[in-house]
Order: C-alpha cells, then sequence, then structure tokens
C-alpha cells in the first residue's frame, strides 16, 4: 500500500511526497490497521487487513454499503508477507547467535530489514522506476489500458467443487 500511496500522491499533485514514507499504513499486526492520507485537501481512507479472518470483516462492509475506505490492502498471512509461507521458519535451534526473544521479535526484524532496505533504494517510488517506465512506453501504453488492464488485472469466479 506504502508504495502505490507514494504514486497516487504523485499523480494527484504533480509532486513527490516528503517525507517519502506513510509510517502510517506500516506495521505487521494481526487484525485491520487504518489510516487516513490527506492529498491536497482530500482525505484518502485506507484500510489493512491482515489475514482472511480480518478481510472478512471488511468484505462484509463493503458487501453492506458501509464501508468508508477508499483503498484497501488485503494481505493473506496474518502479520503480511513477512509472516508467510514462503519465509523460513523461526526456531531458537537454527539461530543460536540470535536473543533468546527470537519467537517475539522476529517479525519485527524482518520489517525492519525490509524498510531498511527500502531507505537505501535510489529510486522508491513505482511511477519513477525505469523499467517500469520503458514496460508502458514500449508495451502497455498507459496505466489503465485495455492492454495494461487484460495482463495485469486478475478475475475470479466460481469453481465447481470436485465430488466426493
Amino acid at each position: 500500500m506504502e508504495a502505490a500511496l507514494r504514486t497516487v500522491y504523485f499523480k494527484l499533485t504533480g509532486k513527490e511526497h516528503d517525507p517519502i514514507e506513510f509510517t502510517a499504513v506500516r506495521g505487521h499486526d494481526a487484525g485491520i490497521r487504518e489510516a487516513a492520507i490527506d492529498i491536497n485537501g482530500t482525505v484518502v481512507n485506507v484500510a489493512i487487513a491482515s489475514g482472511m479472518k480480518s478481510a472478512s470483516v471488511l468484505l462484509d462492509e463493503i458487501r453492506e454499503g458501509k464501508s468508508k475506505y477508499q483503498f484497501i490492502e488485503i494481505m493473506g498471512c496474518p502479520g503480511g508477507c513477512i509472516n508467510g509461507g514462503g519465509q523460513s521458519y523461526v526456531r531458537p535451534c537454527f539461530l543460536p547467535n540470535e536473543s533468546d526473544d527470537i519467537l517475539d521479535t522476529y517479525k519485527e526484524k524482518r520489517a525492519k530489514a525490509l524498510y531498511s532496505e527500502d531507505e537505501r533504494q535510489v529510486i522508491r517510488q513505482s511511477h519513477n522506476n525505469p523499467q517500469i517506465i520503458e514496460l508502458y512506453e514500449k508495451f502497455l501504453g498507459e496505466p489503465n489500458s485495455h492492454k495494461a488492464h487484460e495482463l495485469l488485472h486478475t478475475s475470479y469466479a466460481a469453481k465447481e467443487r470436485f465430488p466426493g
């Protein structure tokens, strides 16, 4: 969400957000986080759901017409990707040089490493990435073009359940 907000801010204002971080949307806690981002006097309400149980709450609000959010990010894994199935297991016996509280702090340490990596990057906005710019110029046309929508958007349909 933070990366998308950087580009949204630029597209709506013509300026880069300063500071570049949207710390209000950061975190890895389970549940639902909310933030209100002011972009040129327009408040954009955002929500981040961590895990499917939390996502269900936000989706019910949308179905009922009660959602106040303009932008929602749903993270399938509780705590987001830093706690996802693709991450290495955290067990004290695998990490003999770590502190005794590693089981309580590994998500914070992973998040800190990701934000530190982001801070060291020269290009930190999607709309300034030369590879993305070239992709649109040479192949996709412009954001939301027919080709971009066809190739970059996903749609879902109910499937029949297997018998048994």
